[in-house]
């Protein structure tokens, strides 16, 4: 009871957060602006909210174990519950696809990542950390390679800086540029939005303002099914670092139970669930009719929606810039030209499946 009585006060504000973000975007987009749907996002708002409210009020320990609470844990169970919204068919499609378009992007940023610290001088640990957080998954790869390959705090704690900037404004950007570049092709925006933004957390942000920017929740599907893909790559990727990192002395242990994101389970049985209910609807009385199945279905979308909100507030939140200001340029540097080769890599495969009809 202790625990959960820790987590609650930061839970609370990243939802109460999420309300208000709710509220404001409604009241800017059509009663100020007189759109039927707002311009902003409640996502958007979201996260400006709570980088506001995290780097201009100080709220103590009483709020931080809620806050790491909802950016771990209730955004895994928004991405679980997103999976409601897919069949089989769809994750076997899309996963199918992003897997070459996953291993293209990642060679190439270790290439160009490579090439640069050769050129700005810094650390070969540091060239590791920011090179597969930029191609796999954020802050959670790198936080997993920093052990195997011996990087200290300092360099931890930079390359999150890095992929927290540079995702977070392709978090914001992307959607509305790779609509213009995509000519609204929702199933190559959503590989591209699962490419080339580093987290998890900025990847469902990200489709969930082009679904409501846009109304297609098409996108946050298909960039959720990449990400988890790609996330899947920690498993080769972190072994393979540490054996080149290694490979003149003794090895660092790691452990494959420690770096699976396991919650990719977790959203495939939801896929599961719901292929096998719309498949169970169509012998009468074997299951439930089809009306309380919609409702089903519509009510984890609901609940989907809302932790992924919250669990962006509580991201907001937990972005420090203070911590930020006060690190150099040149690892800034080589984040910006690895984050801008990923969204580049990606832009020019997806353009090529395209005209091999593998993406329509």
């Amino acid at each position: 009871m202790t625990k959960i009585f820790d987590i609650l006060p930061g839970i609370a504000l990243a939802f109460f957060i999420y309300l208000v973000a709710d509220y404001t975007s409604d009241l800017v987009g059509k009663d100020i602006l007189g759109y039927k749907k707002s311009p902003i996002s409640t996502v958007l708002f979201s996260i400006v909210f709570g980088i506001l409210i995290g780097n201009f009020v100080k709220l103590g320990e009483t709020f931080s174990k809620g806050i790491t609470f909802s950016v771990k844990f209730v955004l895994r169970l928004g991405i679980i519950l997103l999976g409601i919204r897919l069949s089989l068919w769809d994750v076997f499609k899309f996963g199918s696809i992003s897997i070459p378009l996953i291993i293209i992007c990642i060679v190439v940023v270790i290439i160009v990542v490579r090439f640069l610290i050769t050129k700005l001088k810094i650390s070969p640990e540091m060239s590791y950390l920011i090179a597969i957080g930029t191609s796999i998954c954020g802050a959670s790869a790198i936080v997993a390679t920093a052990p195997v390959i011996n990087a200290k705090k300092a360099e931890v704690t930079y390359a999150v800086a890095n992929i927290t900037i540079f995702g977070i404004l392709g978090m914001f950007l992307y959607p509305y540029i790779a609509n213009i570049l995509f000519d609204g092709n929702t199933s190559a925006i959503g590989l591209f939005v699962g490419t080339a933004i580093h987290e998890t957390a900025q990847v469902a942000a990200s489709g969930l303002i082009y679904e409501q920017q846009f109304n297609d929740p098409r996108v946050l599907e298909v960039s959720t099914i990449t990400k988890l893909v790609r996330n899947t790559f920690l498993i080769v990727m972190i072994p393979l670092f540490a054996y080149f990192y290694n490979r003149n002395s003794q090895a660092a242990d790691y452990s494959i139970t420690k770096i699976f994101p396991f919650f990719v389970v977790g959203f495939i049985m939801m896929v599961i669930f719901r292929t096998a209910g719309d498949h169970l609807i169509l012998i009468e009385g074997l299951f439930i009719d089809n009306q309380t199945w919609g409702q089903v279905i519509n009510l984890l979308k609901e609940a989907s929606g809302i932790c992924l909100s919250v669990a962006m507030a509580a991201l907001g939140l937990s972005t420090n810039f203070k911590e930020i200001k006060t690190m150099g340029h040149k690892p800034f540097v080589v984040g910006f030209i690895a984050a801008f080769i990923v969204g580049f890599a990606s832009l020019l495969t997806i353009l090529g499946f395209q005209g091999l009809g593998l993406v329509s």
